[in-house]
């Protein structure tokens, strides 16, 4: 010991540890055993740690294993930790323990000792604030508890804020008709009201995937302990403490109805991430749609144009690009990238533990992270302020071929293709050509292929007069 450092004990014997540290000697030991990567453990995993013994102390003290005032001091220190008040003090490294056990120390260890300094006398780590847990329940259920709020707080509303630009959007356009693509090709006009609805149902849709996962992740493995038996737990521990946790966070959290499976499994993080994944996807079609539509501003499609927000290059002036629609794609191949190691990490489980918890974890809140602040940006600053080039679409419609298909139910396909291929070739409207082509009036040619019309769907009737 010297004056930078105090001597702290566990059941391996004696060390040192920084004199300013919270954390003791199985925290210490971690930071020794894992060479730093600059990866800890998330904020929101920690909070949920912090949650975790606060609602544990309560169990304990309402089941008579702890008295109130010692409940009381673990359960303020453990607010402190879930307030974010003291995550300078958890060093430990994502790539740890597979049980994950130094993170939940690490808490343990940090709580008995701004408990003690509360009541001034000595409060045990493992014996106190560990009571009725062990780390094999303490972090799976940290890992449902972190990802539950992350959903709740964040990435649900992040997805109803994009949902309602893009509806309200969608009704501002309305009668704003653009050729669709198939194949990146011209084809049918849509409204653009039409595209954007798409992209609202993707949302819509991924939502409620995400919401439909919440029935298993609300499940906890709190009260097995350490091989899903409950030793050295009451057996009503669990539900108990699930009650105060619920009543702590507003989310209706219940015991598993499986230890075994809750220890030894991370099926519902896989499922989970797998939702994530499917709103990654969802989010890199829309952010590729919105590329493309907003290429050029002179060779490419240049259907809109949106928000200005930086130069986009530092060696061509003027140029601008579409940087927030590429920071939403990278951020969804990044939980791309983590939906792979999560299930991988979950195929791990062996035996009565899966023992790649850390970066389950730390991919899984990383990615609903990830996805709730891309959410967010390319509604606000990418959909929300887009500009609509009128002219190009005007254009663009007035010379497709591909508008002689409403013909097809009265002249047929052949005699289409033929006038299709010739208003190409010679960059003439399909109205003019069909017009010389067919024994169809221009007024009737005008109906017949009138783009908004033909958004609409269905035949115009027209008889077979060609």
């Amino acid at each position: 010991m010297t004056a930078d450092t105090r001597v702290e004990r566990d059941s391996m014997g004696a060390l040192d540890v920084p004199a300013s540290a919270l954390w003791g000697a199985q925290t210490q030991r971690a930071i020794q055993n894992f060479p730093p990567t600059g990866l800890h453990m998330p904020r929101a995993f920690i909070r949920a740690l912090g949650l975790i013994k606060h609602a544990a102390a309560a169990a304990n003290a309402d089941l008579g294993d702890l008295p109130r005032d010692l409940a009381a001091a673990i359960q303020a220190a453990a607010l402190e930790v879930a307030e974010g008040r003291h995550d300078a003090h958890f060093p430990v490294d994502v790539f740890q323990t597979g049980s994950g056990t130094s993170s939940n120390m690490n808490a343990n260890e940090v709580i008995a000792t701004l408990a003690a300094r509360a009541l001034s006398r000595p409060v045990h780590a493992n014996d106190h604030v560990n009571m009725s847990q062990s780390s094999n329940d303490v972090v799976p259920t940290a890992i449902h508890v972190a990802a539950a709020l992350l959903l709740a707080e964040h990435l649900l509303p992040a997805l109803l804020r994009l949902r309602t630009v893009l509806a309200a959007r969608a009704a501002e356009f309305a009668d704003v008709v653009k050729t669709g693509r198939t194949h990146l090709m011209d084809a049918m006009p849509i409204t653009l009201a039409q595209e954007l609805d798409g992209w609202r149902a993707q949302i819509d849709n991924a939502a409620a995937r995400l919401r439909s996962v919440t029935m298993r992740l609300h499940k906890l493995a709190q009260g097995g302990t350490a091989v899903g038996t409950g030793i050295n737990a009451r057996p009503e521990f669990g539900a108990v403490f699930a009650r105060a946790l619920a009543a702590d966070t507003g989310i209706g959290f219940s015991a598993s109805d499986n230890y075994f499976e809750a220890l030894s499994s991370q099926d519902t993080a896989v499922e989970l991430s797998g939702q994530l994944k499917v709103l990654a996807v969802s989010l890199t079609k829309i952010a590729n749609d919105l590329r493309w539509m907003n290429s050029g501003p002179l060779a490419g499609l240049a259907e809109i144009a949106l928000p200005v927000l930086q130069p986009g290059s530092s060696i061509m002036p003027g140029k601008v690009n579409p940087v927030v629609p590429e920071s939403v794609a990278m951020i969804a191949a990044q939980v791309i990238g983590n939906d792979a190691t999560i299930t991988m990490g979950a195929a791990s489980g062996n035996f009565q533990l899966n023992v790649m918890l850390p970066v389950i974890a730390y991919n899984l809140l990383q990615s609903v992270e990830l996805l709730a602040i891309g959410s967010i940006n390319l509604a606000d600053h990418a959909l929300a302020g887009f500009t609509v080039n009128q002219a190009r679409l005007s254009d663009a419609l007035a010379r497709n071929p591909i508008l002689v298909t409403a013909l097809n139910p009265v002249i047929g396909y052949e005699k289409g293709a033929a006038i299709a291929k010739k208003a190409y070739a010679e960059g003439r409207p399909v109205l003019e050509v069909a017009a010389e082509m067919t024994q169809l009036s221009v007024d009737e040619l005008r109906r017949l292929l009138d783009p908004k019309t033909l958004t609409e769907g269905g035949i115009q009737d027209a008889g077979c007069t060609a």
